[in-house]
């Protein structure tokens, strides 16, 4: 998987994707993660990327002229699944759209700034907009690097035990159960019983039971 990244801080982003599940993804393969500096497509001398808003109001608005360049630039290199913009007021973020963009081959995101980008920039270039929930952030960087994280740990191959994306919270609608390790006894507070009982059916059905408690008491919404 490709993906592309159109930001004005690509410093901000860096070390997101320098370490830990997101730099093993890079160094295998699994995924090539692509930072562009949108002012480096500015034809202003000063690099100048944003202008005050038609109409009046306060905050400066990202300029069409420099966006639209770097997302000409990368469409004319490949096809892309989806054109991504970070917004407040997106499709708010969940499993389910992870999923679904795990398995394709080339996204690219772009991150809005100050009091956001020209509306023209959403209607015809934008594919999906993408919320990661109900506040407003400095810029989409951070949003960007979740949804990142989120999307390529899924691939396939990018953790060690591929099975442990499937045992996640959300993916069948439920929250994960309780998970404990050694050792077995800590200051009084033991580790369950059936958990160490070696009958996998009975780790397997408590696991079950607890998942839908846990979903129950704290996401209700989930079952609904």
């Amino acid at each position: 998987m490709r993906i592309d990244i159109l930001t004005l801080f690509p410093e901000i982003m860096e070390g997101s994707f320098s370490a830990s599940i997101m730099k093993r993804a890079q160094e295998k393969g699994y995924a090539e993660i692509h930072l562009h500096n949108i002012r480096d497509y500015s034809t202003n001398k000063h690099k100048k990327v944003d202008d005050y808003q038609y109409g009046g109001g306060a905050g400066m608005v990202m300029a069409i002229e420099p966006i639209a360049a770097v997302i000409e630039k990368l469409k004319t290199e490949r096809l892309y699944d989806e054109i991504i913009y970070m917004s407040p007021d997106g499709v708010v973020l969940d499993q389910a759209i992870c999923n679904q963009f795990s398995v394709v081959n080339n996204l690219m995101i772009l991150c809005g700034h100050y009091k956001g980008v020209d509306e023209r920039v959403r209607e015809h270039y934008i594919t999906k907009e993408i919320s990661i929930g109900s506040y407003v952030l400095s810029g989409g960087e951070l949003a960007a690097a979740v949804l990142v994280d989120a999307v390529v740990r899924l691939i396939p191959g990018v953790l060690n035990d591929e099975t442990s994306a499937l045992t996640d919270s959300f993916q069948d609608n439920l929250l994960s159960p309780p998970v404990y390790t050694r050792p077995p006894e800590f200051n009084g507070w033991k580790v369950p019983d059936v958990l160490l009982s070696g009958d996998f059916n009975k780790i397997d059905k408590w696991r079950e039971e607890q998942a839908l408690e846990r979903t129950k008491q704290r996401r209700p919404d989930l079952l609904e």
